[in-house]
């Protein structure tokens, strides 16, 4: 089954630049994500017609954040990337002439549309402010714990 990785990609991407005061480049995205730097283009295309973030040119140029991430959340990066599927489980056939197949599919229909919904909610709940949050209380623990394996050794 193949997965839509572009929201975990666009969320690890924006908090590398979140921690910056400076545009970073579609190579150093593509780094830190293990991927093409045109695959990064093309990705950050989306969230750049969405008004999340700006590219500058030239020798200093880069992708930045232009939005305040307190006010993106989750469910706007989904829609920015064209609100790909949510589930990968789907129909065995998509226009049935079996009315077992039908039924089958009709109440397939109603929990996969339930279920988007209370997700698609809750990711309207998360912001990027939330996030770089979190990562910053992990970044401060672990370097605590480091700092505490050095004072032991």
């Amino acid at each position: 089954m193949k997965h839509d990785s572009r929201l975990s990609s666009v969320l690890h991407a924006l908090l590398h630049m979140a921690e910056r005061d400076e545009p970073i480049t579609s190579d150093e995205l593509a780094q830190c994500l293990s991927t093409n730097a045109v695959v990064v283009r093309r990705t950050m295309g989306y969230l750049r017609r969405a008004g999340i973030v700006a590219s500058d040119k030239g020798r200093a140029g880069g992708w930045r954040i232009c939005s305040d991430l307190t006010s993106v959340t989750l469910r706007d990066l989904h829609i920015a990337l064209e609100e790909p599927e949510v589930f990968a489980i789907g129909h065995r056939n998509g226009a049935p002439e079996c009315l077992v197949e039908q039924s089958v599919n009709a109440a397939l229909d109603r929990a996969f549309a339930a279920a988007e919904a209370v997700l698609l909610g809750r990711m309207g709940e998360v912001t990027l402010d939330d996030l770089a949050q979190d990562f910053a209380r992990r970044h401060a623990l672990r370097q605590d714990q480091t700092k505490d394996q050095l004072d032991d050794a």
